[in-house]
């Protein structure tokens, strides 16, 4: 009887594990058909007036004991730096619409005070301003996009606070600058003609916006060296009349890129899902809304493609993430969510959408940068953390304007409840150097993946180095009392002869190899 139960015991692991073995995946990089560049500024970042994301998550004060910099903390500045974020989008958001710029200059303590209606209706002191905010750009070397008000403001605010800014003369704008403490102007390329003129920056229809994006845009002007990359308020989700619209009623000389925003809900609107209490159907009605993207961007890019053939302008899609419901206790108004190894994969399957579609795609901002929505950062008091997320952020910050390099995957299919989608996402590039980094997401929870991967165009080479984003189970997550349960590791599995790179990515992970 023990014999039989021996044998059936062996009989079950032949049929099992063989299964579980043959999860494999085949990709095809053409290292010789890269022409089109992954603009840095896709990696974006945006830090709205919304409840910790500016004070305490960034704004802390001169007088603070957390070490600071002019105000902003050391420890968040630092880990921004790492990242080198191309460019911070501010001061919203729905608060764009309601800011007013020249009550956030001059002395603190004499700067009035306002409510902030979107976010928890809060007070709002108007101590982190245009000048606080531009020298933290200027430290991190980051550019500036400074999204400015339609919704409540005027065509003659945004055009002033475009010449307080940027103006090299002598004006009243500038000498107010000047009487400010800042002599030279700063150089502020990216800006956005209002945010969300559809919903919370003026419930106005398709064609009335268009009409006041020619009067504001008309009044952004151009000083000196410095050149405005305009950027219209673009659609709602699938909003395709919007962006029809728009691109056959603003002249393309008119505008430099046109917004896209879309968020991740779990189960919808009304109910966002739980950042950490989520079960198997959640965890892929998460990842089929989040591949929505690709669709999103080919149907915008087609109808702006009848309009513009040749790609002049952009697609911005200056707000992206997954979007939960608040946790439990936190004030409802600012949207604070826990962020897990999920949340990773998320990230990484939207930027290898957008690497996809740089052709179109050259600029994006996740939302948001810290202690709000799918952050980066979090902080509290004097502590800080590093989301999953954020070390998606630095996996690929090796794609920053390379190459971008065509890839072909034959995948397994992850599936659950008749929804499913490949567990091999991967995306490509070659930088300045030669190098080519390639990066694998396996959104699979439970199966390793074995893949090939060639490398059209490309024989010789070594694997340079590799790294690798994984955890436990999807659910994990970093906290103030375990900070490094989720961080990238070195990998060591990736073998590369004769044009093929061979590696087995674990369950739920991402990978870049390098190879040169």
């Amino acid at each position: 009887m023990k014999a039989q139960r021996n044998w059936l015991t062996c009989f079950l692991l032949l049929i099992v594990f063989p299964l579980t073995a043959q999860q494999k995946a085949e990709v095809v990089v053409n290292v010789d058909l890269g022409k089109d560049t992954i603009s840095r500024h896709i990696y974006g970042h945006f830090a709205e007036h919304l409840g910790r994301g500016i004070y305490g998550g960034l704004w802390v004060g001169e007088d603070s004991p957390i070490p600071n910099t002019k105000g902003v903390r050391n420890d968040v500045i630092e880990a921004l730096k790492n990242l080198q974020i191309p460019n911070l989008r501010w001061p919203g958001g729905c608060f764009a619409d309601e800011y007013h710029w020249m009550d956030g200059i001059g002395p603190r303590n004499q700067r009035p005070k306002m409510v902030n209606t979107h976010w928890g209706g809060v007070t709002e002191d108007n101590s982190f301003g245009t000048h606080e905010f531009l020298d933290l750009c200027e430290v991190l070397g980051t550019e500036p996009y400074i999204c400015g008000n339609v919704g409540s403001g005027t065509v003659e605010e945004m055009a002033k606070w475009v010449e307080y800014i940027t103006f090299d003369g002598e004006s009243p704008m500038s000498a107010l600058r000047q009487q400010n403490g800042r002599e030279k102007p700063w150089s502020v390329k990216f800006w956005g003609v209002g945010n969300e003129n559809w919903g919370c920056g003026g419930n106005m229809t398709p064609a009335a916006y268009a009409e006041h994006y020619r009067r504001y845009a008309t009044y952004c002007r151009n000083y000196g060296d410095n050149k405005l990359y305009r950027i219209a308020g673009g659609a709602n989700v699938d909003d395709y009349e919007w962006t029809e619209t728009l691109m056959k009623n603003i002249p393309n000389r008119m505008m430099n890129g046109l917004s896209l925003h879309y968020y991740m809900h779990t189960n919808g609107w009304m109910d966002k899902g739980s950042a950490l209490l989520f079960d198997d159907n959640d965890y892929i009605n998460s990842l089929v809304r989040t591949v929505y993207m690709d669709e999103l961007i080919t149907k915008h890019g087609n109808i702006m493609d009848v309009y513009d053939p040749g790609k002049r302008i952009s697609i911005v899609v200056d707000e992206w993430g997954a979007w939960y419901n608040v946790e439990p206790g936190t004030n409802p108004g600012f949207l604070f969510q826990q962020n897990t190894m999920r949340d990773a994969l998320i990230a990484g399957l939207t930027l290898n959408i957008f690497h996809k579609h740089c052709d179109r795609v050259k600029i994006a901002n996740i939302a948001q940068m810290v202690n709000v929505l799918q952050a980066i950062i979090m902080t509290e008091e004097d502590k800080m953390i590093l989301t999953p997320t954020y070390h998606v952020f630095d996996m690929y910050k090796v794609h920053q304007d390379a190459l971008m390099l065509p890839v072909e995957v034959t995948s397994p299919v992850y599936s659950r409840e008749k929804k499913k989608l490949p567990a091999i996402s991967a995306t490509a590039s070659k930088d300045k150097s030669g190098a080519v980094h390639i990066t694998f997401v396996n959104v699979d929870p439970a199966n390793e993946i074995d893949i090939t991967c060639n490398l059209r165009g490309m024989v010789s080479g070594t694997v340079k180095k590799g790294q690798i984003l994984s955890a436990k189970n999807l659910r994990e997550h970093n906290t103030f009392e375990k900070p490094d349960a989720v961080q990238l590791a070195d990998f060591k599995g990736a073998k590369y002869k004769n044009g093929d790179l061979s590696l087995k990515v674990p369950a739920g992970s991402l990978v870049t190899i390098k190879i040169q």
